[in-house]
């Protein structure tokens, strides 16, 4: 690994009608994902999304905490803390 190394703090929720980062939930980030809870799914439907919404390759990005729950720690290799934090507020305040 070079360069920085991001921990984020996420509150998902699978099986939404519209997939999106919603904005702030406490210390974490509140994302929706339409996959349902099963086999993964939504682990995948969460990491895809945030790669695209971070423009980070998805194998830069590591599920290292909450696999079976709804709250999550995602680990991002290459990506600073503010500017994380920066590209999902904007993704927020767009509705994406």
């Amino acid at each position: 690994m070079n360069g920085p190394r991001t921990h984020l703090r996420l509150r998902v929720v699978p099986g939404a009608k519209r997939a999106g980062v919603v904005g702030r939930h406490g210390d974490a980030w509140k994302i929706r994902v339409a996959a349902a809870p099963e086999a993964g799914k939504a682990n995948d439907a969460l990491l895809e999304l945030l790669a695209r919404t971070l423009d980070l390759p998805r194998r830069d990005l590591e599920l290292s905490a909450g696999r079976n729950s709804r709250d999550k720690v995602v680990v991002l290799d290459g990506l600073t803390c503010e500017a994380a934090e920066s590209l999902l507020a904007a993704a927020a305040e767009r509705g994406l």
